[in-house]
């Protein structure tokens, strides 16, 4: 790779962004694979803290501008967002290979955990930590709630649609779909009929200024992210076909009423739905793996995302889970269901990931045409609101099996749960720390109890 061009370079229609050595980034995403703890928004602030704070490899309007497009999208917006500066940087390898090793070491160490889980967990000591872990997730989903119902529920109309689409998932068993839409549709009428109350603040407030950037606010784009639509269709074509391509394999392989076909054509689904982040689709995978296709059952559900919680990278990988448990039980691959495991979880994380390197190597030249211009409508307000509801109903859902497994209530899980609330949202401690610390008290209650 060349080195950094002058400043007159840089100032040349359609200059290189390539300055930045490859192998440095590929370096940069691996370590950020493996330390990315935190959730979406603690991802994002490392992203941010390295590489424009200290490495000064993009300027922070150029960052936060990605960033408002990944938010629009469903998927993961900390992947998408490492996609996107990755193919800014080195073109389309260069998100390729961000994307996918931002994803790999959790997805590999989600894949062992489940093995593990499978293989081991009726072992005490196992137990005692799953126990401990159980109402720690709680604690957790509520801290997600409220933490996003601070910032969206901005008024009585915003609050009216979390409380209705809670009461719609939770006690009318809607479809998760069906929630997004009907949001959107309130977001659309109220955009018209009352705007101010779907009107947006600034989601991130000014911009600081931290010096000079390899691609800094007014750097010329390169070539490569010059949009056409000519390039926007056929890359969207190339996505399309591998996700059809794979999803026919497998139907042929195995037959398409058969698991790994049913995982393929619902984790595509699922990526379609990710808005708001993995709390507000993890109902909706409920709903399939659980009580559509009984891939895993509600308490290893549970269990999926107390697992999940301690791997770096994106929530949203706890797919690997359902698709490890699903294959395994169903025994997809006869004789070895480790082997049927790995299947599955590979054929979940495919399909449930593959879209948002579409949406960004195919979009990002047309937000790139269109930098300063991306701003949320009406319908994604009221989506978002719906969402916070969402997340509400999974906490319940999950307290409901966790606080109450029998006939009496569980104060012990019930204590956890709430100590881990107070740490999280009192204290701002960590979401591993705090499950660490649940997981201890889990095993010296189970050699209690």
């Amino acid at each position: 790779m060349a080195n950094s061009p002058s400043v007159s370079e840089k100032g040349k229609p359609g200059a290189s962004l390539f300055h930045i050595p490859l192998r440095e980034a590929f370096l940069y995403w691996l370590k950020l694979g493996f330390v990315s703890f935190g959730g979406p928004a603690g991802q994002i602030a490392m992203m941010h803290a390295e590489l424009v704070e200290r490495r000064r490899w993009i300027s922070e309007q150029r960052f936060l501008h990605a960033l408002n497009y990944c938010m629009l999208l469903p998927g993961p917006e900390a992947t998408q967002l490492a996609i996107y500066i990755g193919w800014l940087m080195h073109r389309t390898w260069g998100g390729i290979v961000a994307g996918v090793l931002f994803l790999l070491p959790s997805l590999i160490l989600l894949t062992a955990l489940s093995w593990v889980y499978l293989a081991f967990g009726s072992v005490p000591a196992i137990a005692g930590i799953l126990y401990g872990m159980k109402p720690a997730v709680v604690a957790i989903v509520v801290a997600a709630a409220w933490r996003m119902g601070r910032r969206t529920l901005r008024n009585r109309v915003l609050g009216g649609i979390a409380l209705a689409a809670c009461a719609g998932i939770s006690v009318l068993s809607l479809p998760f779909p069906a929630i997004v839409a009907g949001a959107a549709l309130l977001g659309w009428l109220g955009g018209r009929l009352r705007p101010a109350s779907f009107a947006l603040g600034s989601a991130h407030g000014a911009t600081t200024s931290y010096g000079p950037a390899h691609i800094d606010d007014h750097t010329p784009s390169p070539s490569h992210t010059r949009f056409s639509w000519s390039r926007l269709a056929r890359t969207a074509g190339v996505g399309i076909a591998l996700m059809a391509g794979a999803w026919l394999l497998l139907a042929w392989l195995s037959g398409a009423s058969q698991p790994l076909a049913q995982m393929g054509w619902f984790f595509t689904k699922a990526a379609m739905l990710t808005f708001g982040g993995a709390y507000a689709v993890l109902p909706y995978v409920y709903q399939g793996g659980v009580e559509q296709y009984q891939w895993l059952t509600a308490a290893q559900m549970i269990d999926g995302l107390a697992l999940g919680e301690t791997t770096p990278g994106p929530l949203i990988m706890v797919v690997a889970f359902v698709g490890f448990v699903g294959a395994w039980t169903h025994e997809v691959v006869a004789g070895h269901p480790a082997l049927a495991g790995v299947a599955g979880a590979l054929v979940a994380a495919w399909f449930t990931f593959v879209p948002s390197f579409v949406f960004i190597l195919a979009g990002g030249p047309l937000v790139e045409s269109t930098r300063g211009n991306i701003r949320m409508t009406a319908p994604l307000t009221a989506i978002s609101a719906a969402v916070v509801g969402v997340i509400a109903s999974l906490a319940l859902f999950f307290a409901a099996h966790i606080f109450r497994p029998a006939a009496a209530i569980d104060w012990a899980a019930v204590a956890i749960a709430a100590a881990a609330c107070i740490a999280l949202l009192r204290f701002q401690q960590g979401a591993i720390r705090v499950l660490l610390a649940c997981a201890i008290a889990g095993v010296v209650l189970s050699y209690w109890m």
